[in-house]
């Protein structure tokens, strides 16, 4: 049976979506995922772009709120931003809270070239602690 896992961040817009699909696609046989946000908003397009890069498609996600979720019993929910740590529910039925914080890329700009290696950095960041956990277990 897989384990189920919440990843949160404020707008389920970048950091939460492009953890979900990491995580999805390296643990795909160990991990049920779902993502969400305390302030749900759309999955934001340089995200999409970024993953792509990796070959890693999100363009087919949602952003959901996490009350969507509230009764669901979760092995893990990871949080990926510290909004998301602090206003998590303790209604959230989970076995064990995670908080693995990542910056937030600057998503409310021009998109340019630096705004781009800045998604670039991030992705990288969570593409790293993702994909051990997707190979070699969530902890």
């Amino acid at each position: 049976m897989k384990e189920k896992v919440l990843i949160l961040c404020t707008g389920n817009s970048c950091r939460s979506q492009m953890a979900e699909g990491v995580l999805r696609h390296y643990g795909a046989d160990k991990y049920e995922v779902y993502s969400a946000g305390t302030k749900p908003s759309k999955v934001n397009d340089t995200a999409i772009k970024v993953m792509a890069e990796i070959g890693i498609d999100i363009s087919g996600h949602e952003s959901q709120h996490l009350d969507e979720f509230k009764d669901i019993a979760f092995d893990y929910v990871i949080t990926v931003c510290d909004n998301a740590k602090e206003s998590c529910p303790v209604y959230l039925k989970v076995a064990k809270k995670l908080h693995w914080s990542f910056p937030d890329p600057p998503h409310d700009q021009e998109i340019t070239e630096n705004v781009i290696n800045e998604f670039r950095k991030v992705r990288d960041m969570i593409h790293t602690k993702f994909k051990a956990a997707g190979k070699k277990g969530i902890d």
